[in-house]
């Protein structure tokens, strides 16, 4: 009995438009091979199931690799392990930064600056690192600036919204430092193995329950009692905050209670912002 098999040998990365938006928003293989499926590509390509599962699972192992790249845009364009024509690379990363269908500079102005940050922040532990076996006297090096970049592009939170203009780094910095010291599976579950900077489902589920402390009058009065004793004082829209309590806390709380599929927790600072 024999066999064909046909062997196709480039130098081109191929990047497949579907696969790469399922990658992005967080679907497993399996879950991109389902929706695949779903699409029809089988009629269209005349393939089988062992394949497409084939062709996903390597163009996820593709979108990984190239992940390091697109947090920082400038080494894509130097880099020669993938060979992306400019036009595809251009639409990785507006994809991937979330800023597809605008133009213009306004709308990406921090993913600039960000890009600049961690490239000077890289040039910065380059520094320190060679400092460190000179001899030469040591400054403290801005940990807290690349685990905050680490963090957001681990959890691909959107930053480069045209209404997210106003916040400057040090703004998405300092959210960075509170989410992971309260919210990341470091805070939460200090003995567990898992990667600090992960955000546990368990506790973006249990965000659920907090729809109580809006649907309950005498939850909501004692919660706005204990937040205003503790904030009175401290910052300088507390008038505001106290007039408009029970607006901002249900707002809040319907942000956090979508917080279990990857879009919302991607969209947050959106969310934040528009509501």
């Amino acid at each position: 009995m024999s066999s064909d098999l046909d062997v196709f040998v480039g130098n081109t990365t191929l990047i497949d438009e579907e696969v790469y938006r399922l990658w992005l928003d967080g679907h497993s293989v399996a879950e991109a091979v389902a929706r695949r499926l779903q699409g029809g590509v089988l009629e269209r390509e005349g393939t089988s199931v062992a394949v497409l599962q084939s062709d996903t699972r390597d163009h996820y192992r593709t979108f990984q690799m190239l992940e390091r790249l697109l947090h920082a845009p400038p080494r894509l364009l130097q880099q020669l392990l993938f060979q992306i024509p400019p036009e595809r690379q251009a639409l990785l990363v507006q994809r991937y930064q979330g800023q597809t269908g605008q133009t213009g500079g306004a709308g990406r102005d921090w993913d600039i600056s960000t890009w600049g940050h961690w490239e000077g922040l890289e040039g910065d532990w380059e520094d320190w690192e060679r400092a460190q076996g000179s001899g030469a006297p040591l400054t403290p090096f801005p940990h807290r600036d690349y685990a905050a970049i680490v963090f957001f592009a681990n959890s691909r939170f959107e930053t480069g919204k045209r209404r997210l203009q106003f916040l400057s780094f040090g703004d998405f910095a300092a959210c960075a430092q509170s989410m992971m010291g309260h919210w990341s599976q470091g805070a939460l579950a200090p003995e567990a193995a898992e990667p600090d900077g992960d955000l546990p489902k368990s506790f973006l589920q249990d965000l659920k329950e907090l729809k109580v402390l809006v649907t309950d009058k005498d939850l909501l009065d004692q919660h706005k009692s204990l937040v205003c004793s503790a904030l009175r004082g401290k910052i300088s829209v507390y008038n505001e905050l106290e007039a408009n309590f029970k607006a901002l806390s249900r707002a809040l709380v319907n942000v956090g209670g979508k917080l279990t599929h990857a879009r919302d927790v991607r969209d947050f600072f959106v969310d934040l912002v528009e509501k």
